[in-house]
């Protein structure tokens, strides 16, 4: 059908609105938040902000590359929580109290390395006994936490560690840290997408699996590897949350971060049929869940409505994505 001149100029509007649909709710709500909420413009209020988008963007990046083979991790928030509860049970040891330093770096191998684990066995289940990845996903949703507060008798963990804590409050060129290590994962991760075969791979099985297979393609340790990535991620993720509050609490750590990751991935560009891995876009998603949800609750409004808020979120974004296939 042709296009009257009148109709033109107005979808070729429509779609470039889309396709930059994230960077106007980010315009949108960074003038909203200057105008109207107290205080955002102080340098306090941005550190605050980076700290909470930077565990949101790391997991979020790890969710992206599941999502763009076609798969789904719920397990994320309940790795966070395992990192998390692990931490501190090394380095308050007796033997991490003996061994300051040695103590701290067990206290972020050791957890990285469980992380890195719960994604191998989410990967085997998806990859090798073809297990649905929102089933296969599902068993450490609710096992992990289970096993973290099991590992920690449900107590809050606190602690007192400068040399733990620097990962949650300490500071580069007056920076947060952990936003400069969002910074070097995000880079890491684009690299691995855009230039090596294994990105290219992770891209192919997204688009249409079974070429991907039917080409020889190492379609299964392709996708062991995007979970494994992505349980690590969490395990940073985790271990970050601990060190900004000097505690763990293995009910709260994590809690509904897979909402929060999927949501950041898909507002950043992520399909959710796969074939696409826009990993500094699932930045953008996380500045503005973050946004959301800080905006809502400095206005007053309850965190519930912030629930609400995210899932209307995902809503826009999925129809974001059909209305550009149209």
């Amino acid at each position: 059908m042709n296009l009257t001149a009148s109709e033109r100029p107005r979808n070729s509007s429509l779609q470039t609105l889309r396709g930059h649909g994230g960077l106007v709710a980010l315009i949108i709500l960074l003038l909203f938040n200057a105008a109207f909420t107290p205080n955002f413009l102080q340098m306090q209020t941005l550190f605050v902000n980076i700290s909470q988008v930077a565990t949101i963007a790391i997991v979020a990046m790890g969710m992206t590359l599941v999502i763009a083979t076609g798969g789904i991790d719920l397990s994320v928030g309940a790795i966070m929580a395992l990192a998390g509860a692990l931490a501190p049970l090394i380095f308050l040891s007796e033997f991490g109290a003996a061994n300051p330093a040695l103590g701290v770096a067990l206290a972020i191998a050791s957890p990285l390395l469980v992380a890195l684990v719960c994604g191998l066995f989410n990967g085997l289940l998806i990859a090798r006994l073809d297990v649905q990845p929102i089933i296969a996903t599902l068993i450490l949703f609710i096992s992990g936490r289970g096993i973290a507060q099991v590992l920690t008798n449900g107590n809050l963990q606190t602690f007192s560690n400068p040399r733990f804590s620097y990962l949650g409050t300490g500071k580069i060129l007056g920076l947060p840290f952990q936003g400069w290590l969002t910074v070097a994962i995000a880079i890491v991760l684009y690299f691995l997408v855009s230039r090596t075969t294994f990105g290219r791979y992770i891209l192919a099985i997204g688009g249409n699996e079974r070429a991907a297979r039917l080409s020889g393609g190492p379609v299964a340790r392709v996708k062991v590897g995007v979970y494994v990535i992505c349980g690590g991620l969490a395990g940073i993720a985790g271990l970050i949350v601990v060190a900004i509050n000097s505690a763990s609490d293995a009910a709260r750590n994590g809690s509904l971060m897979e909402l929060d990751a999927i949501a950041a991935a898909v507002v950043g560009g992520a399909l959710l049929q796969g074939g696409r891995a826009p990993i500094f876009g699932a930045i953008l998603g996380a500045v503005i869940i973050q946004l959301v949800k800080y905006t809502l609750l400095a206005n007053g409004v309850q965190d519930e409505v912030a629930l609400i808020a995210k899932a209307g979120i995902i809503l826009v974004a999925v129809y974001v994505q059909q209305a550009r296939k149209e």
